[in-house]
């Protein structure tokens, strides 16, 4: 796989994320944006920068975990697939490139301060000069970025100092001039001068260590531009009257002329020219990575992909990128266009927060950002309502760029990328898995000539257990005498080849391990280790060609935000050919008393025989428990005894019975598991909204539970037996239905 040469240190950073900033949106949108809002403006750009402030934390986190040219481009592809990738770097690319060619036309007002020349010719010059700086290296673009930045702060910084001595607070009254529909109109019109704030990340695969740079380097990019935004905008509409700012293009020149005389406002023509120069050659970096990254992944002509072995830089993608630029100065207007790519740059912070909370909800093995964003999820969904809102805010117009965008980009999939493209992204594992059905390769190192004939029980190992030794010591125990195939797996993102994966010395560890404790225990255990792209995949293929009767894994807990709404094996269960066991490890490692939670359905007699084999080959006793809400009568007691008695008559081990009561199902359950070691449990999914969201008696038992926890769950390929649910007495239907509402399978 082609790299780039990591050349970009945190001050290349900063300086390359605020030069896409530093642009029209402080030299060109503050005159405008005052007369949509008035003396306001400040405050919009204020407010603007803090709806930012998600995505930008976003980004970071995304950065940190995938390193690599593309930026949101790649994470999208990565979490939803290679259509909704193609769709989102086509839009990408084109909203970039597009306001990096607003910025070299739009400081033609500032230019035509200084002298009078043709702007066209002049800003394809000014395109011609950025393209060769991009080519010969980024590590000479980040030094012109560093001293284009460091000139801007300078400049801006001494006119926010300098209006100050004669600001004058009567012209900041009214403060909405339009009410509160302006001033929100504006908050998403000046939202567009942040978007670089992100850019960064597209080149993170050239930014030298990442895990640090990319992070801080968004953050502090973003605040120092939002102070300075605020402080200009906050100085420019208390010198001058708002009333003269509605039209102006050159608000910059303008403030500087009124408060220091025609002088000044030359300077600061000048640097205006010089700091939107600095935008587009920031914008044509980030763009270009845009096409690069497509074209490795197979979703663009290959040609794209090629980096010039002199100058590590990828020649084509850029030439392709200034070729476009060209033709939008040459033909279009590229200030409408450019307000429109703006809106698909919101709608890319959107998804960026949504992708984010997809990978966090997914438990994906690969994702271990370095960086993560503080107040999860509260901060992600913060960003995506200010986001909608603002889209919203935008009209309809925002709504038919966007529209054509998504058929332009579903048009290039079709025609190109979809026979290439061999990977289907997180969503396309987690969702419904049709592949599942037909026979299937494994995806890991020579896996199949290592896997034995058949099995009864295989323990899949991802690397974040607890104790593998306890959940392969488990799975022994399932196992009756049976093979114990304990598969370790290592899931590595697509971008990432599996031949260049190195060997991992703590796996050689754990197999020494593993078949010492079958050896101590007389578990007829082999061991064997892949690195797969698809950890489902590959653990249903190994399930289906050893045969076996169960699959354990390790239950690693319902999320924190609770906010999960799928199960992060995905249909991966509903094509399973054997029963699954989550085991939910707190450290136990001695099993003497068990307590087994059956409940009418499916999984009662399963859980019943379980846990009889279980405390078999452990020596454990067992107590059958099943509670019964307040108030119950005699006959509903005595039926629910009589229910746990024929799931007990099943069982080599004679249980103890036990009824629980209280006002709460789960607190009550789990209350009771300070006595034992051991809860053995039947799942089930959520069977609606609430539960889907905020998770089901079975899951906040063992989430409550003191002990360890083994849920067990049949596909929907395998069907048991079950005993008939206790009736309910004459007088108590309503109390009682509402109880088996809430436990039944």
């Amino acid at each position: 796989m082609k790299t780039l040469e990591r050349r970009l240190g945190l001050t290349s950073v900063v300086a390359i994320s605020m030069g896409a900033m530093l642009g029209s949106g402080l030299f060109v949108l503050p005159g405008l944006a005052t007369g949509m809002t008035g003396p306001s403006v400040w405050l919009a750009y204020l407010v603007a920068g803090l709806l930012v402030l998600p995505a930008a934390l976003s980004k970071a986190e995304l950065g940190t975990a995938m390193p690599t040219s593309g930026g949101t481009y790649v994470y999208i592809d990565r979490a939803f697939g290679p259509f909704a990738g193609t769709i989102a770097g086509l839009g990408l690319w084109l909203s970039l490139l597009l306001k990096s060619a607003f910025a070299l036309v739009g400081f033609g007002a500032y230019l035509t301060v200084i002298v009078d020349i043709p702007l066209v010719p002049t800003a394809l010059a000014l395109l011609v000069v950025v393209t060769g700086l991009n080519v010969v290296g980024v590590r000479k673009v980040g030094r012109v970025q560093i001293a284009v930045v460091v000139l801007s702060i300078i400049g801006l910084g001494t006119l926010a100092i300098w209006g100050s001595f004669s600001f004058r607070s009567d012209y900041l009254t009214p403060a909405f001039t339009d009410g509160t529909t302006g001033f929100i109109a504006t908050v998403a019109f000046v939202y567009i001068s942040f978007a670089g704030v992100t850019k960064v990340a597209a080149i993170a695969e050239e930014v030298s260590n990442p895990n640090r740079n990319l992070p801080l380097g968004i953050l502090l990019s973003l605040g120092l531009v939002t102070v300075l935004y605020v402080a200009i905008t906050l100085v420019l509409v208390a010198n001058v009257p708002a009333a003269e700012l509605g039209d102006d293009l050159h608000p910059i020149y303008t403030l500087a002329e009124r408060i220091a005389g025609p002088t000044m406002g030359l300077l600061a023509a000048i640097l205006g020219v010089i700091t939107m120069t600095s935008m587009a050659n920031a914008g044509i970096l980030a763009s270009s990575r845009f096409p690069f990254a497509m074209s490795r992944d197979r979703l663009l002509p290959q040609p794209l992909s090629w980096v010039e072995p002199r100058f590590m830089t990828p020649i084509a993608s850029i030439v392709a990128t200034a070729a476009v630029m060209a033709v939008a100065i040459l033909l279009f207007d590229v200030a409408k266009i450019a307000k429109i790519a703006g809106s698909f740059m919101i709608a890319a912070f959107v998804a960026e927060n949504a992708t984010v909370m997809w990978l966090r909800e997914s438990d994906a093995q690969w994702y271990k950002p370095a960086f993560r964003t503080p107040f999860y999820p509260w901060v992600q969904i913060a960003g995506i309502i200010g986001g909608l809102g603002l889209l919203g805010m935008m009209g309809l117009l925002a709504l038919y760029a966007m529209g054509a965008m998504t058929l332009l980009g579903t048009l290039l999939y079709v025609a190109y990328g979809r026979r290439r493209a061999d990977r289907v992204g997180l969503y396309g594992r987690l969702g419904p898995r049709q592949d599942l059905i037909a026979e299937l390769d494994p995806t890991g190192h020579d896996l199949r000539a290592a896997l034995p004939g058949e099995a009864e029980v295989v323990v899949a190992l991802l690397g974040e257990e607890r104790s593998p030794e306890a959940l392969v010591e488990m799975g022994g125990a399932l196992a009756i005498g049976g093979k114990v195939e304990v598969v370790h797996l290592t899931d590595v993102p697509d971008q990432t080849a599996l031949e260049g994966v190195d060997d991992d010395p703590t796996i050689e560890s754990l197999e020494r391990r593993v078949e010492a404790l079958g050896d101590e225990r007389g578990f007829d255990i082999e061991f064997d280790a892949a690195v797969t792209h698809d950890v489902l995949r590959t653990v249903h293929e190994v399930t289906n060609r050893v045969h076996c009767q169960w699959l354990v894994m390790e239950w690693h807990g319902e999320k924190s935000s609770g906010i999960s709404l799928f199960n992060p094996l995905g249909s991966m269960i509903n094509h399973l050919t054997a029963n699954l066991a989550f085991f939910k490890d707190v450290g136990i490692r001695y099993f003497r008393e068990i307590l087994v939670v059956p409940e009418p359905g499916p999984n009662d007699v399963l859980v019943a025989t379980t846990a009889d084999h279980l405390a078999t080959t452990l020596g454990a006793r067992l107590t059958f428990v099943r509670y019964v809400p307040e108030p119950a009568s005699n006959v509903t007691k005595t039926a629910t005894l009589t229910y746990l008695a024929q799931l007990g008559d099943l069982c080599e081990s004679k249980p103890e019975l036990l009824l629980v009561h209280g006002q709460e199902h789960a607190k009550a359950i789990a209350e009771l598991t300070v006595s034992y070691d051991l809860v053995v449990i039947g799942d089930r999914p959520g069977t609606n909204l609430r539960e889907r969201f905020f998770g089901n008696e079975v899951e906040r038992i063992t989430e409550k539970a003191s002990c360890s926890v083994i849920r067990l769950k049949t596909p929907r390929t395998i069907t048991n037996d079950s005993v008939p649910p206790p009736p309910i007495a004459e007088g108590e239907a309503a109390s009682d239905a509402a109880v088996d509402d809430d436990a039944v399978d």
